[in-house]
């Protein structure tokens, strides 16, 4: 297994001990907001290794069918985990309709997917996508903190986490939808291309075969 589908391997191995820090059976060592802050910087950490694996393959030339397979899979199984797990870390932010429409949005983009293979053609991750993602990232760790803080006061500066969390979280679910939405338009597109084509090939076929016949019809007269 090359490097970067071990880092891939690495991200998937995360994701039962991402639950395990965000559970009551964390242990504690004395300090206010340290389990907060570590599973921050744990998820922090495991987010930026998704960009590292595919800048690795891309450079070292070794992308393969188990990294294009795996990838994916990686990255939804650490998000979909973070917000099925906030949902009893931190039910005020984050609600279970929430966990169910990242869940639901992950299938409908997977499903679409397979289908596109299998019509033979592949729909590139959409500019709004790529911020869905970076938006999702931002929402878990604000999510988590408000956790443990209301709001950070520095001098006569006051940062309101809580209010950070939830307008995160929404708009998260916000861009989600439309990230969604913006997929499936373009997935309609695709096959609508592909089935004119295809029509169209059925059509000349026809009259192809049809001119073929056309002499023999005159023969027969």
């Amino acid at each position: 297994m090359n490097l970067p589908n071990s880092i891939t391997m690495s991200r998937i191995f995360s994701v039962p001990l991402l639950i395990w820090m965000l559970s009551p059976h964390f242990p504690h060592g004395g300090w206010h907001g340290e389990q907060e802050i570590l599973t921050s910087l744990f998820f922090i950490l495991v987010s930026i290794s998704d960009g590292v694996d595919g800048y690795l393959a891309r450079r070292r030339g070794q992308i393969t069918t188990m990294g294009m397979l795996l990838d994916p899979l990686a990255d939804k199984l650490l998000i979909t985990s973070a917000y099925i797990a906030l949902v009893q870390y931190n039910p005020h932010v984050v609600k279970p309709w929430i966990a169910v429409l990242v869940i639901g949005r992950e299938f409908l983009v997977s499903g679409l997917r397979s289908i596109a293979s299998t019509e033979g053609f592949t729909i590139a991750a959409s500019d709004l996508g790529k911020l869905k993602t970076v938006i999702q990232i931002v929402s878990v760790v604000a999510a988590i903190l408000a956790h443990g803080w209301y709001e950070w006061r520095f001098g006569w500066f006051i940062m309101p986490v809580d209010l950070i969390a939830v307008v995160g979280i929404y708009f998260m679910a916000l861009v989600s939808t439309i990230s969604a939405v913006d997929y499936f338009v373009a997935f309609w597109r695709k096959i609508e291309k592909a089935s004119s084509g295809r029509r169209k090939h059925d059509n000349d076929f026809v009259l192809s075969r049809g001119k073929k016949d056309l002499p023999a019809a005159k023969n027969l007269t």
